[in-house]
């Protein structure tokens, strides 16, 4: 992979804003004509930087407006348990995000759901993959900051 130098970086920061973009609306953003601004933003997708590009959905709009934090402990540990459990959380559509944790706890979902009701639903379909040793949930109550914007400013730029 290249080094990232300013403009790569201010492409990233752009299309974390709004990945909508044009490549006209980006080049004249970061002040770089379109044919190399373009190129960058190939180059960016194919060597990875870029995943992809999607719109951000208001939960509370479309009615999954509650968020709960779910800690999983198990007494499993091997990789045929873990291929099998992540298997099964990674097709469950409320978690949005699935983390292996260091610590007390084993595993950290991040889950979206409609009320309480529906994350009973929920819990229901998790301890049903397989035994686990605790499940804990902490409800958000609010949500006060939330972005998928990377700090890029950390990061030291190049060129």
């Amino acid at each position: 992979m290249n080094a990232l130098d300013k403009f790569d970086h201010a492409i990233l920061a752009a299309l974390q804003i709004d990945g909508s973009l044009s490549v006209a609306a980006l080049s004249e953003k970061i002040d770089l004509s379109s044919t190399p601004c373009w190129k960058r933003l190939k180059r960016l997708e194919e060597e990875g930087y870029i995943e992809r590009r999607v719109a951000i959905v208001n939960r509370e709009k479309i009615g999954l407006p509650v968020t709960v934090f779910v800690s999983v402990r198990t007494g499993q540990h091997d990789e045929k348990w873990l291929s099998k459990f992540a298997a099964a959380v990674m097709a469950l559509p409320e978690v949005q995000e699935f983390h292996r944790m260091s610590g007390d706890v084993d595993y950290l979902l991040k889950v979206v759901t409609t009320d309480i009701q529906g994350y009973d639903a929920f819990y229901k379909k998790l301890i049903k993959i397989t035994q686990l040793h605790s499940v804990s949930s902490a409800f958000s109550m609010e949500q006060i900051k939330s972005t998928t914007a990377l700090p890029l400013g950390l990061i030291a730029k190049t060129g």
